[in-house]
């Protein structure tokens, strides 16, 4: 039998207006109907109603953890700074790791990841091939040191994640564990009622091979994707790589030199030569651990920092400043070409041998047209950079891509043997020798889904929970009068009795107005109405999301929701 929980004392305190700070609907909604609090930036505590929620998330994925034969542990989130610097994470990470000293003056982190170590722990716990495969995983807590924590808590710095970890011999091993995690990750999002896309990912600070991501559409997501329509393709633009076609071949005449005074940006520069700014080399100068390098990109497109970063990691990437033109006179800013740079240069795809541009002279006021690549400059590096935009070419089909934000919920990788070769993971083989671990890394944002969650299903009226983790099943609500709250009662027994989760509201002094827009903020699927024909045992039930509503006798209403 469940119990019923009355609103007289629930300690839940509802808001008629949004928070001053919130900026997407999750947060104004989940503070307004009372389920979190906030603490300090980016710190929330969960209120009765936000953690019957959050362990009903936790409950549905350690449900399903547990179908693909995942053994749950516990490991504990201050962790000490050696494996991670061993890992080379303690420096990667940056200014994203909470850092603390205990009193004799060790390094100590608050976790963002476990990768570390469990590895540690199947080390010390599985020493025979015999022992493995084996998937391990906990519910948690973790720090990340966000620098504009926002949005709720989509964004915080101190988060509940589900991280899960595999462990093979062999790299076909590593494949099923993967493909077992990505199937339960379809179940568990399907069975929280989220909307989701599985696209192809970057692994990043992570390392491994493999990465999807599961994102959930949504407009107030920090991550943006494309999609293609004509085919399956989607992938984080990070992602995405270009195709560049085949280049027509062209006789150009040779480089040359363009008096251009004070057009030291692409818009400038088309302007002053009535050409489009896709005809020109746009030159971007990063510096890559410390060292000057130029990256080449059409003028009608931008870097994308995150991409190149991604591809360069784990060198620290960062843009110039003017400090670094004083110290070298051969760059020239804002005039920058290729041809004759002493520094690397990387190129986008679409800077292909034999394609033309107008680009920096490497002189003040000074152009050049016809410089070509593989003939006048040579690239050292090509890598995909450039921001993604809607219409490029789908890399499966070649129809244009279209973009769209979500919220990252999941992200799976087939990491390899990264960590097992930095803490020499191995096991006794059938052959009598050492092999090496092979790895998987797995995590679900467990706090962010039910942000991800209020994002997709609420409406102008508030929340609207799928019933799988709603706080209750049904809200049954008394209008106000002793008759009505008599049988709001009864019917709320009777409810619990026959196994269902119960929220009633029988406050005395509270108006019916006041009742009735809360249970539409609090977002229970199914309110009840004991209201105006409670004397003919008749009451009102209403489906949260559809508003549909139809009038009852008691008894056909419970035997409807209890369906």
């Amino acid at each position: 039998m469940s119990q019923v929980q009355r609103m007289s004392r629930l300690m839940v305190k509802t808001l008629r207006d949004d928070p001053a700070d919130a900026e997407t609907l999750s947060h104004k909604l989940l503070v307004r109907a009372g389920y979190v609090r906030r603490t300090s930036a980016g710190i929330w505590s969960w209120l009765p109603l936000g953690k019957k929620v959050l362990d009903n998330v936790s409950r549905v994925v350690r449900e399903e953890m547990d179908a693909i034969g995942a053994q749950e542990v516990l490991l504990p989130a201050l962790l000490p700074r050696e494996p991670y610097e061993a890992s080379g994470r303690w420096e990667e990470y940056g200014d994203l790791l909470f850092r603390l000293k205990d009193r004799k003056g060790a390094d100590y982190l608050l976790g963002p990841t476990h990768e570390e170590i469990f590895t540690q722990v199947v080390k010390d716990q599985c020493t025979s091939y015999k022992d493995l495969p084996v998937m391990l995983y906990q519910i948690q807590t973790k720090y990340r040191d966000e620098a504009r924590p926002r949005s709720g808590v989509l964004r915080g710095r101190e988060f509940q994640m589900k991280d899960s970890y595999s462990f093979d011999t062999t790299d076909e091993g590593l494949a099923e564990s993967y493909a077992l995690h990505r199937a339960a990750y379809q179940k568990i999002f399907a069975r929280l009622g989220l909307d989701f896309r599985i696209v192809s990912a970057v692994s990043g600070a992570m390392g491994g091979s493999a990465s999807e991501e599961f994102l959930a559409p949504a407009a107030a997501g920090e991550d943006t994707f494309v999609d293609c329509p004509a085919c399956d393709y989607a992938a984080n633009t990070e992602a995405v790589t270009f195709v560049a076609p085949p280049v027509e071949k062209t006789g150009h005449g040779p480089a040359e030199e363009l008096d251009t005074p004070d057009t030291p940006t692409i818009e400038t520069l088309a302007a002053y030569l009535g050409v489009p700014a896709s005809a020109t080399l746009k030159n971007l100068l990063v510096k890559v651990d410390g060292e000057i390098t130029a990256v080449g990109v059409p003028g009608d497109r931008e870097v994308d920092l995150g991409k190149l970063g991604e591809h360069l990691a784990p060198a620290l990437v960062e843009l110039v400043t003017a400090e670094d033109f004083e110290d070298r006179p051969d760059l020239v800013r804002g005039y920058v070409g290729p041809q004759g740079l002493k520094i690397r240069y990387i190129a986008d795809p679409r800077v292909a041998p034999g394609t033309a541009w107008i680009t920096g002279a490497n002189k003040p006021g000074t152009h050049a047209r016809d410089v070509v690549a593989g003939r006048d400059f040579e690239v050292d590096d090509y890598l995909d950079v450039v921001v993604v935009e809607e219409g490029d070419p789908c890399p499966s089909c070649g129809t244009g891509l279209k973009l769209d934000r979500a919220i990252e919920i999941g992200h799976i990788f087939q990491l390899g043997r990264k960590y097992a070769d930095t803490f020499q993971l191995d096991v006794l083989g059938q052959q009598g020798k050492p092999v090496r671990v092979t790895m998987g890394s797995y995590g679900i944002g467990v706090s962010r889904a039910v942000a991800a969650l209020a994002e997709q299903t609420a409406d102008e009226q508030g929340l609207s929970w799928p019933r799988e983790i709603a706080p209750a099943d049904v809200h049954v609500v008394a209008a106000g009068k002793a008759l009505q709250t008599e049988l709001a009662l009864d019917v709320s027994e009777q409810l619990a009795a026959a196994g269902l989760r119960v929220l009633v509201d029988e406050r005395p002094g509270v108006s019916p107005g006041v009742k009735f827009t809360d249970a539409e903020l609090i977002g229970v699927p199914h309110i009840l109405v004991a209201g105006r024909r409670s004397a003919d045992g008749v009451v009102e039930l209403k489906d949260r999301r559809t508003g549909e509503r139809e009038e009852l006798t008691v008894a056909e209403a419970i035997a409807r929701l209890t369906a």
